[in-house]
């Protein structure tokens, strides 16, 4: 019950907005913060009651929903899932005080969009019946729509279209998957009970890989992303970024390691050798961007591809570290797009030449701003480092693919450097352009907003430990699925899953036993 609150609460914001925002913008805004920072509070319930000694699904609701089509309403969270409800539970309230004051049209569609959009991505990470996955995948584009064709900037239909399109392709492509696993898990869509190993399983592997890879987004599949970035209004980039992209991670750990390991393990190399050219490409192209947004926006294919190389390095160490760091670029990531979004409402402008010397003028920008540049190039101390230095360690220690890999991947973080901290010097140093002279620092809203993601970013940095124990366990039966059967026979993997084969096959061998002694005798 708890998790479908935190999950719908959300959509109780959007009615009382709908039926209350006759009553002006105040009462609009303050419904809309008050159910986000509900919301995250409830969800709080989540982490302090969730058992860290089990990988078994936790707060599991299953109630018939379709009987007809031998679909049910199945939620649940286990260690993996847990971040990713807690990160969009934060993002949510953060992004609605940040936007406190810069949607001047259509203010209670905005909020509701965005409330809706979070009860989207919820169901995205609890649902554990396919058809209900699919149905909540499907319903974060409608919010995520509107939020960038109304609210968005002067290209917002293209980019906007250029989203769905790609998404929809995607998500054609997964729907064939889903039903072909409907028809060979005798008719059902519970996840739970999916036990392969599966016909056609290299095809079904694909059909749901692209569809995450075009989520993530791995290269190539990225080029929707810069140009949804860039138009989207700063909260749906900050989302867009901390949330959205992580359902194209969560479903590859969730469903495509895990369900087809024999199909993982064979396209590995390809997969892989896409991630370390997403890596070095993102970041080569961030490097010579002018515009801060579109920087972000590229930085975000270079810091999910290392996410992909930790996935498939199938350690422990790599996809723990995967899974941190999905969290981290949420957090990070949505800084730099809070922090891009509040220096282009004070200039109208995010050209990195427009600006300089803005530390003389704006110092406790320019403080926030720096530490925000350091975690997402990866400084010991703050969050990035530890996700990075993982993936890699991971990724080096494995036998899934070559050591030149990681070394490849590692001139990302190089890179990473280069373009943040040029950038970083040239907004921030240098002489103080005339029409910056009179641009005020962060006020004390701004000053609000930011604190808790700093929060995180050092807490994460130096104490990683309570975010890392509640995944273990689910991380281990990940890692153990993908590790183990790709090594089995076909009829190893089929008795693993059916007690009365195993049963069958330990008679066996005693009669064989048996025999042999009397023949011996």
């Amino acid at each position: 019950m708890l998790l479908s609150i935190v999950i719908f609460l959300p959509l109780l914001g959007v009615i009382a907005i709908a039926l209350l925002r006759g009553f002006g913008a105040t009462a609009v805004k303050g419904i809309a913060l008050v159910i986000g920072l509900l919301t995250f509070v409830i969800s709080l319930g989540l982490y302090t009651g969730f058992d860290a000694t089990t990988a078994t699904f936790q707060n599991v609701t299953q109630e018939e929903w379709i009987p007809g089509l031998g679909t049910k309403y199945h939620i649940g969270i286990d260690g993996i899932s847990l971040w990713l409800v807690l990160l969009t539970t934060f993002l949510t309230p953060v992004c609605i005080l940040a936007a406190w004051n810069s949607v001047e049209k259509g203010l209670s569609g905005f909020m509701m969009s965005l409330l809706a959009l979070e009860t989207g991505m919820l169901g995205v990470f609890c649902a554990l019946d396919l058809f209900l996955f699919f149905v909540f995948w499907e319903s974060m584009l409608i919010p995520m729509y509107f939020l960038i064709g109304i609210w968005g900037g002067e290209r917002r239909i293209y980019a906007t279209v250029k989203f769905v399109l790609y998404t929809m392709a995607g998500s054609a492509l997964m729907l064939v998957g889903i039903l072909a696993l409907y028809f060979q898990n005798g008719n059902s869509f519970d996840f739970t009970t999916l036990s392969g190993p599966f016909e056609h399983s290299h095809l079904l592997f694909l059909a749901f890989f692209i569809a995450f890879a075009i989520k993530v987004p791995l290269f190539p599949f990225h080029t929707w992303l810069p140009d949804a970035h860039v138009e989207a209004p700063t909260v749906g980039s900050v989302i867009l970024a901390g949330v959205l992209l992580k359902m194209g991670t969560y479903g590859i750990i969730r469903f495509c390691l895990p369900l087809f390991p024999d199909a993982a393990t064979h396209f590995t190399p390809l997969i892989v050798t896409l991630a370390v050219i997403g890596i070095i490409y993102g970041a080569l192209v961030a490097m010579v961007q002018p515009d801060l947004k579109k920087l972000v926006a590229y930085s975000s294919v270079s810091h999910l591809g290392f996410v992909v190389l930790g996935l498939f390095s199938k350690t422990s160490p790599g996809i723990e570290g995967s899974v941190l760091q999905m969290i981290n670029h949420g957090l990070s990531t949505g800084a730099l797009f809070l922090l891009v979004g509040m220096i282009y409402e004070r200039r109208h402008s995010r050209m990195i030449v427009d600006f300089g010397g803005l530390a003389k003028r704006m110092p406790v920008f320019a403080t926030i701003f720096m530490i925000v540049t350091l975690s997402s190039i990866g400084l010991p101390g703050l969050n990035g480092f530890v996700g990075e230095f993982m993936i890699l360690f991971g990724s080096f220690i494995t036998d899934a693919f070559s050591k030149w890999y990681v070394v490849f991947a590692a001139t990302g973080v190089i890179l990473a450097a280069v373009y943040m901290l040029w950038m970083f010097q040239r907004v921030m140093f240098g002489t103080l352009d005339k029409t910056n002279e009179e641009l005020p620092d962060l006020n004390a809203r701004e000053i609000v907003v930011m604190l808790p993601l700093l929060l995180f970013i050092v807490w994460i940095g130096v104490y990683p430990k309570p975010f890392l124990s509640k995944m273990q366990k689910s991380v281990g039966l990940v890692v153990t699925k993908v590790q183990t059967e790709p090594a089995m026979g076909r009829a190893e993997k089929q008795m693993l899953r059916d007690p009365q084969l195993v049963l069958q096959e330990t008679q066996r061998a005693q009669r064989e036993d048996i025999e042999k002694e009397a023949e011996t005798k």
